[in-house]
């Protein structure tokens, strides 16, 4: 499309196969013609950034944003379109994934563990577990909702030092090996599987999403967005707490954050319920009656929250800032009968002639 970020291909052929591979975070598409006088094959990778899917839909049903398509020759035609209607995605020419991100957490598990346990003096690990793994050096695949998965279901605390944590494990491999040097693969697994660990779980978490029935992601389809969020057991689960790590990221989890946390930060509860405000008695004379707290905020005091999910809008963007707020929401004053008004004029007047000095107060 023409507002796509992505390069333009050399690539010409009226007949050709789209063919895929993923590795971590990226995704590589080859082109191979089919013609006999095809062009060599040509390759793109693809990075997504938060957002951007592909989808395959009726050519003349295409979604918005699709910012490039792959036209079959069917009839009716169908097309292949990469949708990322935020435009965070991108793709270049070539068929080489990107130098800092290390092996796949899934395609690639036996090698993401032997790089991550062999470096352990890097200084990538001086930091606290939950930001090391978001470091696709390390931990390439894994992302903010799969970290804060994968450190609830182990109890650890987010903002325990990266090092002490994973020395750990690798002081349980090399016991394992000087017991039983000879298990077998089969009872290997068997192993693994009851006693599972951190760099075992950035294996299975996101193939427990892979191997869903359903795409889970896709928002435009509710039932199978709720059955993602049915699956997530501590993102964005009310109840849960959640704080910024030193990066702005925010981390979600249960329990104590851990010894690198934060300063001056306090962790904050997803609520459980939304919170609802009782409705004002129209046949009521009596005029409302303004606390302290809603004088300091009359936002507060005229809007309530409408929902758990603009609790949560407002915690990602570090809530609302002073000033801008007032500017742009005023509180619509409750209805007040005509004395009080008028001894309300009378006490501004006396109050500005007073620091006018041309009355008395």
């Amino acid at each position: 499309s023409a507002v796509a970020r992505g390069p333009e291909g050399p690539f010409r052929s009226e007949a050709y196969r789209v063919s895929a591979v993923a590795r971590g975070k990226e995704l590589r598409l080859t082109l191979s013609g089919l013609e006999p006088a095809a062009p060599p094959p040509q390759d793109l990778v693809f990075r997504f950034g938060m957002s951007g899917s592909f989808r395959l839909c009726p050519a003349a049903e295409l979604p918005r944003h699709a910012h490039l398509r792959f036209l079959t020759r069917e009839s009716p035609r169908r097309a292949l379109c990469f949708v990322d209607a935020r435009r965070f995605g991108s793709w270049r020419l070539g068929d080489s994934w990107q130098q800092e991100r290390g092996p796949c957490v899934v395609s690639e598990y036996q090698a993401f563990r032997e790089n991550v346990l062999q470096n352990l003096d890097d200084k990538a690990f001086d930091k606290p577990i939950c930001e090391a793994l978001l470091n696709q050096k390390y931990f390439n695949g894994i992302g903010n909702y799969l970290r804060a998965e994968i450190l609830y279901r182990l109890k650890i605390p987010p903002f325990e030092k990266a090092r002490t944590v994973l020395e750990a494990l690798k002081d349980q491999e090399q016991e394992r090996r000087k017991k039983d040097p000879s298990l077998t693969l089969s009872k290997k697994v068997k192993l693994m599987q009851k006693n599972l660990d951190l760099l075992e779980l950035c294996h299975t978490v996101p193939m427990e999403v892979i191997t869903a029935d359903k795409q889970l992601f896709d928002p435009e389809h509710s039932d199978n967005y709720a059955a993602f969020k049915n699956w997530l057991q501590c993102y964005l689960v009310p109840g849960m707490s959640s704080m910024r790590d030193h990066k702005g990221r925010t981390i979600w989890f249960q329990g104590e954050p851990g010894p690198m946390a934060p300063r001056g930060q306090m962790p904050r509860k997803a609520p459980c319920k939304k919170r609802t405000q009782p409705k004002a008695d129209p046949e009521a004379l009596t005029p409302e009656v303004t606390s302290h707290a809603s004088k300091r905020c009359p936002r507060a005091a005229a809007t309530p929250l409408k929902s758990e999910e603009k609790e949560e809008g407002e915690e990602e963007t570090g809530g609302p800032r002073k000033g801008r707020a007032r500017g742009r929401r005023r509180a619509t004053p409750a209805p007040a009968l005509p004395e009080p008004e008028v001894l309300l004029h009378t006490e501004r007047r006396r109050r500005t002639s007073a620091r006018r000095g041309r009355g008395e107060a």
